[in-house]
């Protein structure tokens, strides 16, 4: 199992970016997904997920408005619009597989992991 996530970069506050992750076609077609982010001294949260077709997401409070997860049509790759991008999003982004078809926030729940992208923000 892989997952390659990518898009990371530095920005100025209240830019945009715009993560990709791929992932192993057959680990991934019916199995939610969702985005982490860990700052440096900090644990990894969760901040957006999606079920296995798209239809159901979530976000942690403080992106909602300003991230967008999705999936591509072919659901091995996902993907996160982060706009209007505030310095408390500098973090290491990493993408994951759930081991449920539904969308969730629970860490537990995830069992397949990427190596992450960092994203930093200077204001």
């Amino acid at each position: 199992v892989q997952l390659q996530a990518s898009g990371g970069g530095s920005v100025q506050a209240g830019g945009s970016l715009r993560l990709s992750c791929a992932v192993s076609r057959r680990t991934s077609t019916n199995n939610g997904m969702g985005w982490f982010r860990q700052a440096p001294g900090k644990e990894r949260e969760f901040v957006a997920g999606i079920n296995w077709n798209g239809g159901s997401t979530i976000y942690k409070e403080s992106v909602k408005g300003r991230f967008t997860i999705s999936r591509g049509n072919a659901k091995n790759m996902m993907y996160l619009q982060m706009n209007s991008l505030k310095s408390e999003d500098t973090a290491v982004y990493v993408c994951a597989v759930a081991r449920t078809a539904a969308v969730t926030s629970q860490k537990s729940y995830y069992n397949y992991w990427g190596q992450g992208t960092q994203v930093t923000v200077s204001s």
